[in-house]
């Protein structure tokens, strides 16, 4: 049994399984107007071989939210960036961010043992989806699949990062001139909603918590700086700051992301 794909998606086969391709914004006029993909979850490999077996041969505006600022910059390195015609990283990963914190700090997730994070985030409060979208994200996140992807993604997670920066890609303006966009979310939001969830549940003894709000002082100023990392890449970019949402900005501000991708498909270089 097979569920049915939301009208604007399609399954393209990459040779060892299928992916599901959502196309998002208005289709390509002509063969070089750019295409815009939004990746989360897929690694560079996957990425590259649904480009080719889509396929897509227009320029491609790639938008990437948190692990995605890693799986981007891969597959730059894997298949280079001639077909790349700009970038929006969403409050995305940095090469080298596990030198600077740690979002899976052990002492803050004791203190936000068993909180239901999406509440304790403020997301089923500040998020723009319909009701039923909604429904479906939570009801997604629960299943076995999606609980196996999880752990199969955390094992590589830590390593993906140094594996990276021995690449040196961030080192250079990788895109050149193509449009570069960082959206950076409010990190401090998140972390002080997980640990207030955390105390009212009476988690955590007072030396704990005093550690988790020394973190929630400090995480977004390292943000920040992570983020900026990012204008690097390019010698086109702008950054914003969505100060109304945590890490999740697509879904508590997609405006922004919006905003984003206009300003990608606005700011093209001219032709040579």
């Amino acid at each position: 049994m097979t569920s049915p794909l939301p009208p604007n998606a399609r399954l393209v086969n990459i040779g060892t399984h299928s992916l599901a391709l959502y196309a998002h914004g208005p289709a390509p006029s002509t063969p070089t107007s750019p295409v815009v993909l939004f990746v989360s979850g897929n690694i560079a490999l996957e990425l590259a071989l649904l480009i080719e077996r889509a396929p897509i041969p227009n320029p491609l505006i790639i938008v990437g939210h948190s692990w995605a600022g890693v799986l981007t910059h891969e597959y730059f390195a894997l298949k280079g960036v001639s077909q790349v015609a700009g970038l929006v990283l969403v409050d995305a990963n940095h090469e080298t961010a596990p030198l600077v914190l740690d979002v899976n700090d052990p002492v803050l997730w004791k203190v936000a043992a068993g909180v239901d994070v999406y509440a304790a985030w403020g997301l089923e409060a500040t998020h723009k989806l319909t009701p039923e979208e909604w429904d479906a994200f939570r009801a997604a996140g629960a299943t076995e699949k999606h609980k196996l992807i999880a752990q199969r993604e955390e094992s590589e997670y830590a390593a993906s990062f140094e594996a990276l920066r021995r690449k040196g890609a961030g080192r250079q303006p990788i895109l050149g001139d193509r449009p570069v966009y960082v959206v950076v979310g409010t990190r401090s939001r998140d972390w002080s909603g997980l640990y207030a969830a955390g105390v009212a549940r009476g988690n955590g003894t007072e030396e704990e918590r005093k550690y988790v709000r020394g973190l929630i002082e400090t995480v977004d100023e390292k943000c920040e700086g992570l983020m900026r990392e990012f204008l690097k890449v390019s010698r086109r970019s702008e950054i914003v700051f969505a100060r109304e949402s945590g890490h999740f900005v697509q879904m508590t501000q997609p405006d922004v992301v919006v905003d984003a991708v206009r300003w990608v498909l606005e700011n093209q270089p001219a032709p040579s």
